[in-house]
């Protein structure tokens, strides 16, 4: 029980001096890296819930796929970031505003927290013992039977969100040449075929 406390406490500090260090960092590798840590700090919280998969999930997809193509853009595109950052002050104001609203929110969030003791009797899918099932299998249970509609729907909001973003960032040239499968397929050898008759000593 020691040890696992002592863990909880290294992997929460770890993840919140990383999530500082994310928005503090002037370099922006920098602040990929350190969000890399921040996952791999919560992922290591996550086993110390018991919840394995979201654990690995977490490393596989957001360490393995997000966070270094975050790294890999930034680190490939040519962004000017002093430019970026020219109209920091201006948007001071409205930011210092947000910020104090949300600050606001977590205070009346923390006045007004209470612990329960009937909430856990309250879960609409309560977790099976582990000896039943395994965590991953538990979570399969309840996405894919009660929520597989839910489930269904949030992958056709990212797949349509996707397409949007590759339709409002697709730039067209003009001059470029492009495949045309239809007329490929309309073409016919009349069309198809352009005979020329050379005279002798004479090139085309």
């Amino acid at each position: 029980m020691i040890v696992a406390t002592i863990a909880f406490y290294i992997f929460a500090g770890v993840a919140i001096a990383a999530g500082f260090m994310v928005i503090a960092a002037r370099n922006p590798v920098h602040s990929v890296l350190f969000l890399i840590l921040a996952f791999f700090n919560a992922a290591g919280l996550f086993v110390l819930m018991g919840a394995e998969f979201l654990a690995m999930i977490l490393i596989i997809v957001y360490v393995g796929a997000v966070a270094v193509l975050f790294l890999f853009v930034v680190m490939m595109l040519d962004i000017d970031f002093a430019e970026l950052r020219e109209g920091f002050l201006q948007y001071m104001p409205i930011g210092a505003l947000i910020g104090l609203i949300v600050l606001l929110e977590l205070l009346l969030v923390a006045g007004t927290w209470t612990l329960a003791p009937e909430v856990a009797s309250l879960a609409a899918s309560p977790i099976p013992p582990m000896a039943e099932v395994t965590n991953a299998e538990a979570i399969g249970q309840v996405m894919y039977t009660q929520y597989v509609y839910f489930f269904q729907a949030a992958g056709m909001v990212l797949l349509v969100a996707m397409i949007g973003a590759i339709v409002l960032t697709l730039r067209k040239k003009p001059d470029a040449q492009r495949q045309s499968i239809p007329d490929q397929v309309a073409r016919t050898a009349e069309t198809a075929i352009e005979i020329k008759k050379v005279e002798p000593g004479q090139g085309l």
